[in-house]
């Protein structure tokens, strides 16, 4: 305001010194307060673990070694074992499952693994392995020459079709819901149980025959990931079953339409890997070759087929190996299968004892495939001697963590004593009931836990 004063009014109103001076201190104060920073109390806390190369032996990807083919090299969380029908199943209705856990899976080149296992009937150059008792019936045994000699059942007799609906019904009855076994592969049918019996393609089963025994295992292992060796035909049509391609990555795709991935595009199952395991065996004795100067194509052929683990033969069972190598090995470990890394997460530093704590975890799964098993995931509070005081349960659902961005939020009541706490997150095996996977991420681990930030409990509000 323009506001202009006459030597009259100055001369018989003087000015009040003292107000003046109140005044401009006030106005001093509000121009400094306006330029300062708001400050809030706030007990929200957001933190962005560093990045780390995944951990080597997560469970359920990776090397799936043999445990019986010399020294494993490297480090794996499952191991492969084939085992015939005959020695499951000695005489008719007669399972030998406990037996052959007993024997197989207590080695020491197993302990503490998961389980992938196939079951033969005719393993070239061994010992038929099938049960006496059936060929004691009449059922026909063909012998042939190829791949050192053996003796092909007639899959298609009606006692041999119903015999093995049979031992897959007992298969499923013990390892439908058994926590160590991984994944299975239907075997059962042709050379190894890999489905065909080239080059005596006469010796093979019948469409309908395929058909029975996919039927069989889908109705007695309806919670298992089953893989079977081909994307063609009965399996072809089957958008629930994964797949295992036996000549990694030699023949994956080879640009013949007899190949692995040309298989799967003909009968339109690429996209099966999102919800059932894709894996299989690399070429026998090549991965110095693979993980070496060729180790761009494999890479792009685990990328292709969104593979989740290699075995029996894989290069954990390599002995003259180098830094390439070994290099190459650890990446293509992290990039099988899935990889969790934590980019932020959202919590509270504090919070009242009995209060609600609020969880947000943003990640991104770096590998090219989910994991295919509702493992429940945890939140755990630690005291500071690293005792675990309290679990949470949450209906998070890790299978839906596809390659690409997962974002999750729980709301955890936390009812504990008042102090000092860690907190924790764990995804849980269900066979050892203890958390097992690990995020690629810089965090500390006490007993399987991932400890993501400290958290103050208060007393309770009176």
């Amino acid at each position: 305001m323009n506001c202009k004063l006459s030597k009259r009014h100055l001369t018989h109103r003087p000015i009040d010194q003292a107000r003046v001076r109140r005044i401009l201190a006030a106005f001093l104060v509000g121009l400094t307060l306006m330029k300062m920073p708001t400050i809030v109390a706030s007990e929200e806390l957001t933190i962005r673990p560093q990045a780390a190369p995944g951990p080597l032996d997560n469970p359920l990807k990776g090397w799936c070694p043999y445990t019986d083919a010399g020294e494993i090299t490297q480090p794996y969380s499952m191991v492969f074992q084939y085992v015939s029908w005959k020695h499951l199943e000695p005489h008719e209705g007669e399972y030998r499952f406990e037996e052959w856990e007993a024997e197989a899976w207590s080695v020491a080149r197993a302990k503490g693994k998961h389980i992938i296992f196939r079951v033969y009937v005719d393993y070239p150059n061994l010992e038929t392995g099938m049960p006496e008792w059936l060929v004691q019936q009449g059922v026909r045994m063909r012998p042939y020459k190829d791949h050192g000699g053996g003796l092909a059942p007639d899959y298609d007799d009606a006692r041999m079709i119903l015999a093995m609906e049979n031992f897959i019904a007992a298969l499923g009855r013990r390892y439908n819901q058994h926590p160590r076994v991984a994944f299975v592969q239907l075997g059962m049918l042709g050379f190894w149980g890999e489905w065909h019996t080239w080059p005596k393609e006469m010796l093979y089963a019948s469409l309908k025959t395929e058909q029975r025994i996919i039927d069989a295992y889908r109705k007695a292992m309806p919670e298992k990931s089953l893989m079977v060796r081909y994307g063609r035909d009965y399996a072809g049509k089957q958008s629930w079953i994964g797949f295992h391609d036996d000549m990694f990555p030699q023949d994956t795709d080879n640009g013949t339409d007899w190949s692995f991935l040309a298989g799967l595009r003909a009968s339109n199952r690429t996209e099966n890997w999102k919800t059932a395991v894709v894996g299989g065996e690399m070429v026998p004795n090549q991965a110095g070759k693979w993980l070496g100067k060729n180790f761009v194509q494999t890479k792009k052929m685990v990328t292709a087929t969104h593979f989740s683990w290699i075995g029996p033969y894989c290069p954990a069972l390599e002995r003259k190996t180098n830094r390439e190598f070994q290099r190459h090995s650890d990446e293509l470990v992290r990039l099988l299968g899935y990889e969790f890394r934590l980019t932020e997460i959202r919590t509270q530093s504090s919070i009242n004892s009995g209060g609600q704590l609020s969880l947000r975890l943003r990640g991104e799964n770096q590998g090219v495939a989910p994991f295919y098993y509702m493992w429940p995931m945890a939140v755990g509070l630690l005291d500071m001697n690293g005792r675990l005081v309290k679990t949470f349960a949450t209906t998070i659902d890790i299978r839906k963590w596809q390659p690409g961005d997962f974002d999750e939020v729980v709301l955890l009541s936390v009812d504990v004593p008042p102090g000092e706490y860690d907190l924790a997150v764990g995804i849980i095996d269900p066979w050892t009931s203890k958390p097992s996977i690990q995020f690629a991420n810089h965090l500390s681990i006490v007993d399987g836990w991932s400890v993501l930030s400290k958290v103050n409990v208060t007393p309770k509000k009176q």
